[in-house]
């Protein structure tokens, strides 16, 4: 079967939900949506946004309210979920949510951002340190997998505006690209790049400083990385810089039937 996958950090369902989210995922209908920094638990936005008509819901929230959180939305039902990666302090920021579906799992992951400070960034780094083996742990189950977030990395100098001016800087340090490196070295395919080998200036987040978004100065830190049989089935791939719910874009992948 057929079907488009979405992953978009709200940075604040709230705030997206004031920016049009529910007339968004109305008029595009992705048949997986995976959403990071709600930022809220369930029970503080209206009915129609914890569980939109057609759609499966499971949110998953950090014990601090306002803060990180991750989502996956469905028109199939998930036979299960799981959450957490199993590292105590990421899993109380609720970075890590797996949908197992028949014949499919997708997972909604949210790395930390070391940009406030050195304390953050190692953070950071043990989380990244962490997760490599949970990854690898995946790609031997042999299913078709999806991994779908704000990774809160750019690879390659392809990914980022200025490389050079950003060496320095969280999100794009040669241990951070490196890392990237390694978790593709382990067999997941950077999808949305497979399809656009060459091409640059396809960023999914701006700052909001220095009129970063109107002047296309922007990083691609938001990714859907699959197992090598899923990578085979994607057939297209575009970002939706327009969508304005964020300071990131919705990231999509087009995946044709199994063969």
């Amino acid at each position: 079967m057929s079907f488009t996958l979405c992953t978009l950090n709200v940075n604040g369902i709230r705030s997206a939900h004031k920016k049009g989210f529910g007339r968004w995922l109305k008029r595009t209908e992705p048949d997986l949506l995976c959403l990071q920094e709600m930022r809220a638990w369930p029970d503080q936005v209206p009915a129609e946004l914890r569980s939109p008509a057609g759609y499966n819901t499971r949110w998953i929230n950090a014990q601090k309210r306002g803060y990180a959180g991750v989502a996956l939305y469905s028109r199939e039902a998930a036979d299960s979920y799981s959450a957490g990666s199993g590292l105590d302090w990421s899993d109380s920021e609720a970075r890590f949510l797996r949908g197992d579906f028949a014949d499919l799992s997708v997972i909604s992951l949210y790395l930390p951002s070391g940009s406030s400070g050195p304390e953050r960034q190692a953070r950071k780094f043990e989380f990244m340190e962490h997760i490599l083996g949970k990854t690898r742990q995946l790609l031997r189950s042999k299913r078709p997998i999806a991994i779908c977030g704000d990774l809160n990395v750019a690879h390659t100098e392809l990914d980022i505006h200025n490389p050079r001016g950003n060496a320095k800087n969280s999100g794009f340090l040669p241990e951070e690209r490196e890392w990237f490196t390694r978790l593709l070295r382990q067999g997941w395919v950077d999808t949305f790049r497979s399809l656009h080998p060459d091409e640059p200036g396809l960023y999914s987040w701006w700052s909001n400083r220095g009129q970063a978004r109107a002047k296309d100065r922007g990083w691609r830190l938001d990714y859907v990385l699959t197992s090598p049989a899923l990578a085979e089935r994607a057939e297209e791939a575009w970002i939706e810089p327009k969508a304005g719910l964020s300071d990131h874009a919705p990231v999509w992948i087009r995946f044709a039937d199994a063969r």
